[in-house]
């Protein structure tokens, strides 16, 4: 018989949410695959786990799935951790995953901690349906087709993003869906947890007054209603118009209104540009 691949979720943070299967599941296999096993050592030591570990990151995953697929069929166990939380969830783990079901070798979910949907449980926004979007892609283009993309969801979005770029995605974010409620949840589960709530603009205001953003965090924004703006087409125009005889900065004007009436600040940028180029 083949040995069982499992797939154990880690806390993110706070050592106490590890669950007693996940220990007892971690001491009794054969090897650990670790995505960092520098990092996992605190992990191992704090819980008295012996069990020999591996590396298995985003870099050498194809090749050492090879190595253990050999000592799965041998009918050796191994379990598969991430940094943090559930594996697989935007970290690695699926090359391995898809191999070993399929060869019909047991692949075992070991339940556990997961950013995504522990923010979302704190986040007030609703969470009838929500679409786990993982990380947004870098570079400025590629970050607003993909955002572009999803402005017709009706699911609340969830995505991962780094302190450095988390202001960048929220500003990308208004430009594309508007001032939408959301939530930001910071450094969950650790000493200097914080969930900001309110609109994208609010919570990018929050930001913008600290000197910098620190943690790992899930941005969390409402999905798309039926509801209608509070302005037509033909009156945001004759706004437009009106504000500017008074010549103010087009990206100014924008934001103001865009958070005025909730819609995408580009497409009120793109209007504006459109009277001022006399094309309305």
């Amino acid at each position: 018989m083949p040995g069982t691949l499992y797939i154990v979720a880690t806390p993110m943070g706070n050592l106490e949410d590890m669950t007693f299967r996940a220990v007892r599941i971690l001491k009794e296999v054969d090897l650990i695959a670790a995505e960092d096993t520098r990092h996992s050592k605190r992990l191992m030591a704090h819980y008295g786990i012996t069990t020999p570990m591996m590396a298995c990151h985003e870099h050498n995953e194809t090749r050492k799935s090879k190595e253990m697929l050999d000592q799965l069929a041998k009918g050796q166990n191994i379990a598969l951790i991430s940094d943090a939380g559930t594996p697989l969830i935007s970290d690695p783990g699926y090359h391995l995953v898809n191999l070993a079901g399929a060869e019909n070798m047991p692949v075992v979910p070991i339940p556990g901690c997961n950013a995504a949907v522990a923010g979302l449980s704190a986040s007030g926004l609703p969470t009838d349906r929500f679409l786990f979007c993982g990380f947004p892609p870098k570079k400025q283009a590629g970050q607003s087709k993909y955002l572009n993309q999803l402005t017709s969801e009706s699911a609340t979005l969830v995505f991962y993003e780094s302190p450095k770029r988390v202001k960048t995605l929220i500003s990308r974010s208004i430009d594309s869906f508007g001032n939408r409620n959301a939530c930001l949840a910071r450094e969950m589960t650790k000493q200097y947890e914080e969930f900001l709530r309110g609109t994208l603009q609010d919570i990018l205001n929050t930001l913008e007054q600290r000197e910098q953003v620190k943690g790992e965090c899930v941005l969390l924004i409402q999905g798309a209603g039926k509801e209608k703006p509070d302005i037509t087409l033909e009156d945001l125009n004759s706004l437009i118009a009106e504000r500017l005889a008074s010549n103010p900065k087009t990206s100014d004007l924008a934001k103001e209104l865009a958070a005025t009436f909730n819609l995408p600040r580009k497409k009120i940028y793109n209007a504006i540009l459109a009277l001022k180029a006399g094309d309305v």
